[in-house]
């Protein structure tokens, strides 16, 4: 894994967002008059577009999807934000892999602003030269635009370029723009998930992410 330019997802990646992800979507649920007791009910909402995941998850259509993103975000932005934890390890690789002189970015579908509070506020920012996330209108939440995006603006060589995420969605945006991906099995997709997208590499745990690096 030579690769100079390093992307990496946030939502079960870097950091573990399962308490603040999964209240805030029940919080919407309430909203609209569904109850939700079980939280682990809704950690499939973890990794994919919020949007296209109330849509799929409750036949949401467009509009009513919409209006549980933003119930979603009324909490989100005020608590569930902060309800998160970096992995163990995690400054740990980011600081070895600053060392090695690589550079590093965000490729999250959450909305940048919101992610880049998450990096601020758990005091991992200054490892990443930008965090990259979707708009609130919902532009760029799709991997493969937000990857490109990043590409095109970064002016980054695809074969130089890794994706390291725990869901299909990193797996695909990557190898849709050329750049290899790195699976990691810690986060919130499925064994059988990741395999199904063929990446580059798999690794179970972030001990085994960060020998990678460290063997070249």
């Amino acid at each position: 894994m030579h690769q100079q330019n390093i992307l990496f997802d946030l939502d079960g990646t870097l950091t573990d967002p399962r308490l603040g992800i999964t209240r805030s979507i029940q919080y919407a649920l309430a909203k609209l008059g569904i109850d939700e007791p079980d939280l682990t009910r809704l950690e499939h909402f973890i990794g994919p577009p919020l949007l296209q995941a109330f849509m799929q998850f409750y036949c949401f259509d467009e509009a009513k999807a919409w209006e549980a993103v933003n119930f979603y975000r009324e909490r989100f932005k005020v608590t569930g934000l902060y309800e998160n934890l970096v992995f163990d390890g995690v400054p740990e690789l980011l600081q070895a892999l600053n060392g090695q002189g690589r550079t590093l970015y965000v490729a999250t579908s959450k909305p940048w602003e919101f992610a880049r509070e998450i990096a601020r506020h758990f005091d991992f920012a200054h490892h990443f030269k930008v965090i990259y996330g979707s708009e609130l209108d919902g532009t760029r939440t799709n991997k493969v635009e937000l990857i490109g995006h990043l590409l095109e603006q970064e002016g980054l060589d695809p074969a130089q370029t890794l994706m390291i995420g725990d869901r299909k969605h990193d797996l695909i945006g990557a190898r849709s723009n050329g750049v290899q991906a790195v699976a990691v099995g810690y986060g919130f997709g499925s064994r059988e998930e990741l395999v199904a997208e063929q990446p580059a590499f798999h690794f179970e745990t972030l001990a085994e992410l960060h020998q990678a690096f460290i063997n070249g």
